[in-house]
């Protein structure tokens, strides 16, 4: 199990060090800014590449979203959902706690919202709580319908990493500008201790409307394995 557990902490550390300090360091930055369309492709990479590096090992959840949709599907103990989601926290916490002490060293350094997520005044595009619910809600339900799909012993093997990264990849050009994206309650957590009460006080939505969505996703996922079933029966 330890084995397991430092692989989702390598995972998740790497997923919020590179897509926040993505988001942080590199959207906006003068003249060279890579913009929403950059920060999209990092949170993508950084799941593509944790995956082929050590998901063999984990399962690659990197997201306590994913470990409740895997446990929701059937293809995950319950005895291990908290074990996951504990380490998955403390990863982003410390990604994020590393990001703040790189970026104070810069003259001037102002946290602001440190990349984290938000509705209403703290959205982007200032979005509503419902704006932000109901998107974070279907993003992550298709996020973790691929990445269920993607795993199953019947998909093409070998690709599995890269259907996840770009579908990550997808969400966060839909949704950045909504809620900066969440769809993962760890990469919520981290930045917001951060980032200060206003954003702390927002996180609750941005555990419910993933999990939310990963239950949804996880249940479909098993009942279309069970229509399956029937069906070759």
């Amino acid at each position: 199990m330890k084995h397991r557990l430092g692989a989702e902490f390598f995972g998740t550390f790497w997923l919020v060090f590179g897509g926040c300090g993505a988001a942080i360091f590199d959207a906006t930055f003068p003249q060279y800014g890579i913009g929403f369309g950059g920060v999209a492709l990092a949170f993508g990479l950084t799941v593509l590449t944790m995956i082929y590096a050590v998901g063999y090992i984990s399962g690659g959840h990197f997201n306590p979203a994913v470990t409740v949709g895997f446990w929701v599907s059937g293809r995950f103990s319950g005895k291990d959902v908290l074990p996951y989601v504990a380490i998955q926290v403390l990863a982003a916490i410390i990604a994020a706690g590393l990001l703040y002490l790189i970026a104070s060293g810069k003259p001037g350094f102002q946290i602001g919202s440190f990349a984290s997520n938000g509705y209403g005044a703290l959205s982007p595009g200032k979005y509503s709580l419902l704006s932000c619910l109901i998107t974070e809600i279907v993003c992550t339900f298709f996020f973790v319908t691929v990445i269920l799909g993607a795993t199953t012993a019947r998909a093409p093997v070998g690709f599995a990493g890269l259907a996840i990264g770009l579908t990550l990849t997808l969400i966060h050009l839909i949704s950045i500008p909504i809620d900066n994206t969440s769809v993962n309650p760890a990469r919520s957590t981290g930045p917001a201790l951060i980032a200060g009460a206003p954003w702390i006080h927002q996180l609750w939505l941005f555990w419910l409307a993933p999990i939310v969505g990963a239950i949804i996703a996880g249940a479909v996922h098993r009942w279309f394995a069970a229509m399956r079933v029937v069906a070759t029966e």
